[in-house]
């Protein structure tokens, strides 16, 4: 169990305090120390440091439950420590003990056995350290190393002063610096690129496109850092920026169509739909098998009034895998060529796809309305005014309803 000044510099909380102030100190530093945010390879060191903070607050609840009005005061946690430091001075003054008498034996032994062993016992203290898992707090001064538990259960954390306060933090998660020689691009790069991730994280792409621009100038060639950068400036708002960026992407991630497809999304919402068109092009070639992307092709070519390339690329897509809404462009493809036979069919396997749809429904009723065949056409209006109300197909059954003789509208309504 920790001693309760150890347990207060874990939460970062002060004395004196109540349930409520250690239950908020538990929410915070979950938040900050929680396993599934940790970097590569430091969800150990999170999740350590973690349920040392959680046995923290449970022991600080329970002291806070049982203390008079619900409230520790401070005078009761400077007893505590000290009570806490004179324990561990015995413990010291024991191990201190028992290190003189281990030294003393391994007098003795090189004495009588000088070449027993050839490893050297030395220890080197650094101060100045950086946070792995919060790289953009900087390098921060060492102010006291700490340990606890016993046995096989042993824990080493540390306080560190950074420029935005001091932060409690597991020692597994800190880097030392030495001044005297410049950081790996790598190394660079991982901070940079878990820094972003936090920013993004915390709502904040601007920030987060800053951080990936310094791990991009250290490793060029990175294409989860161009991911990430293509990313952040588009949830910034920098469409020529994500735009670049993506295009750097593209040219260094050359197997995945991944690339190619936030390019078209890019250039489409730039209102470049030619290089929108393009880039939903090669994303076909790299993924030929992936019936969205000839979808997302056939519909930039209708935007383009490509009415031919467009009926390509969906035909290409509803025999790889059909969708409505891709059906539903083939249906006006083939309406703005002409074929209204097509369209009908079109329309038609997009109500059998998905009967509940009312926009498969009403595509259907306008196509059967371009042919012989009003008592179809009054029972598809029919169907999609039952899923839901449009004007359009209202209007359209009305006008049906005008139009055909009155022997075909009885036995219609008799049906």
């Amino acid at each position: 169990m920790l001693d309760l000044e150890q347990a207060l510099l874990l939460l970062e909380l002060e004395a004196p305090f109540d349930q409520r102030a250690v239950q908020l100190a538990r929410r915070r530093m979950a938040k900050r120390w929680h396993p599934d945010i940790a970097p590569p390879g430091r969800q150990h060191e999170h999740q350590r440091h973690l349920q040392a903070i959680n046995e923290a607050a449970d022991q600080l609840e329970r002291l806070a439950e049982t203390s008079r009005g619900g409230r520790v005061s401070r005078n009761a946690v400077k007893v505590s420590a000290a009570a806490a430091r004179r324990a561990r001075e015995e413990e010291g003054r024991r191990a201190y003990e028992a290190e003189q008498r281990a030294r003393a034996a391994a007098a003795e032994r090189a004495k009588h056995d000088p070449f027993g062993t050839r490893v050297p016992d030395h220890s080197v203290v650094h101060r100045y350290a950086r946070c792995l898992s919060y790289p953009e707090w900087g390098v921060g001064t060492v102010s006291g190393i700490y340990f606890s538990g016993d046995g096989d259960d042993v824990q080493q954390w540390a306080r560190i002063s950074f420029q935005i306060g001091v932060r409690t933090v597991p020692a597994g998660s800190l880097q030392f610096v030495d001044f005297s020689r410049p950081d790996a691009a790598a190394d660079r790069v991982q901070r940079f690129l878990t820094a972003a991730q936090h920013a993004l994280a915390d709502g904040d792409p601007k920030l987060a496109a800053q951080r990936l621009v310094y791990a991009r100038d250290a490793e060029p060639t990175n294409a989860t850092v161009l991911r990430l950068l293509t990313v952040a400036f588009w949830q910034a708002g920098n469409l020529p920026a994500a735009a670049r960026s993506v295009r750097d992407w593209a040219r260094v991630d050359t197997d995945r169509p991944t690339p190619e497809r936030f390019a078209s999304r890019i250039y489409e919402e730039m209102g470049a739909l030619d290089l929108a068109a393009e880039a939903a092009e090669r994303a076909t070639e790299r993924a030929p098998a992936e019936s969205s992307s000839w979808a997302r092709l056939g519909r930039l070519r209708l935007r383009l009034m490509d009415r031919q390339a467009a009926i390509d690329a969906l035909e290409r897509a509803r025999m790889l895998g059909p969708t409505v809404e891709a059906l539903l462009d083939l249906a006006l493809s083939y309406h703005l060529a002409g074929d209204v036979g097509a369209e009908v069919s079109a329309a038609q396997a997009a109500t059998v796809l998905d009967p509940r749809s009312p926009a498969a429904w009403s595509a259907y009723a306008h196509a059967l309305a371009r042919t012989d065949r009003p008592r179809e056409c009054l029972l598809a209006c029919e169907r999609a005014l039952g899923l839901g109300e449009d004007p359009e197909v209202a209007a359209l059954s009305v006008r049906m309803r005008a139009s055909v003789p009155p022997e075909l509208s009885a036995r219609s309504a008799a049906a």
